[in-house]
């Protein structure tokens, strides 16, 4: 199967998209690589049956599929487009008409279905396909991949997506992959906060911190972060869960966007994208997310 498959492009060889791409190698799909720093593809290409492209219009004009796992829209449609949308220097350059592009990107819903939009111009299908889980999962190839797009393209990319993870759904048309991705990390953001802000509280009442988080997890207060960061990342003060404060401070203006465009409800959405905005501005975007116990925590 992975080698009928065709041979994949793969832009963006970073924390995720390195242990990605090592996965979809091991299973034996042919693939070609890009990263704008050039020290994250030969690292790559030293351990694993992997190209490197000389360019992203080289990676375009050899692929069937294209992945990208990149920081945000802009660059997407950049990567993709070009400058200006001039498709020059750029993957779209020379794709062939009845590729795919693959965006596992946590992008902009809105900015995806206008990208869909263009591509479709040039004959070019797009399908959105972000992911949850963190880098232990994509090591793991366990990740959660929620995919918007036509369905009959998706059927044709599942056997890509089996090799990446665990949990694959469907979402439903273009974008709502990228529309679910921000509305669970708006949920998953929003329950740290609160997770924080109630055991920062016990602990100055007196309460234990490590026992708090025992009750929550045994009461109606669990969730994500009591269960899988609060002991492990941020009371033990190593805050390293793989995951920046920057990326989700994005995702957070990303779901608010989303909020606003669809008219609502947002009465919580704004109060929370701006503390992940000032964390992000205090600890600085490449800080981890757990830091925002630490955010917290310094008297006001």
């Amino acid at each position: 199967m992975a080698q009928s498959f065709g041979k994949i492009g793969f832009v963006g060889i970073g924390a995720m998209g390195t242990p990605m791409a090592a996965n979809l190698a091991r299973a034996g799909y042919r693939l070609l690589i890009y990263d704008a720093d050039p020290s994250h593809a030969a690292a790559l290409a030293s351990t694993h049956e992997v190209e490197i492209a000389p360019s992203l219009a080289d990676l375009g004009a050899q692929s069937a599929t294209v992945i990208t796992m990149l920081p945000d829209s802009s660059t997407v449609r950049k990567v993709i487009c070009g400058e200006n949308d001039g498709f020059e220097n750029c993957v779209a350059a020379r794709l062939k008409a009845g590729s795919t592009v693959i965006d596992m990107s946590s992008s902009s819903p809105v900015a995806t279905r206008e990208l869909g939009r263009l591509l479709d111009t040039r004959g070019v299908k797009l399908i959105d396909a972000p992911v949850s889980g963190g880098v232990k999962r994509a090591v793991s190839a366990d990740l959660t991949i929620m995919v918007g797009g036509d369905r009959a393209v998706f059927e044709t990319c599942r056997p890509v997506f089996e090799k990446l993870g665990s949990q694959i759904f469907h979402a439903g048309p273009l974008g709502a992959g990228h529309a679910i991705k921000a509305l669970n990390n708006y949920v998953s953001a929003a329950g740290l906060v609160a997770a924080c802000e109630a055991v920062i509280v016990g602990k100055r009442f007196g309460l234990d911190a490590n026992v708090m988080v025992d009750i929550l997890n045994a009461a109606t207060g669990m969730n994500n972060t009591t269960k899988v960061k609060m002991k492990q990342f941020m009371l033990s003060g190593a805050f390293n869960a793989g995951f920046t404060t920057g990326l989700m401070a994005k995702d957070l203006r990303t779901a608010l966007e989303l909020a606003e465009a669809m008219g609502g409800p947002a009465q919580l959405a704004p109060y929370c994208a701006q503390i992940w905005n000032d964390a992000e501005n205090a600890l600085g975007p490449a800080s981890d997310h757990t830091a925002m116990f630490k955010f917290l925590e310094k008297p006001s």
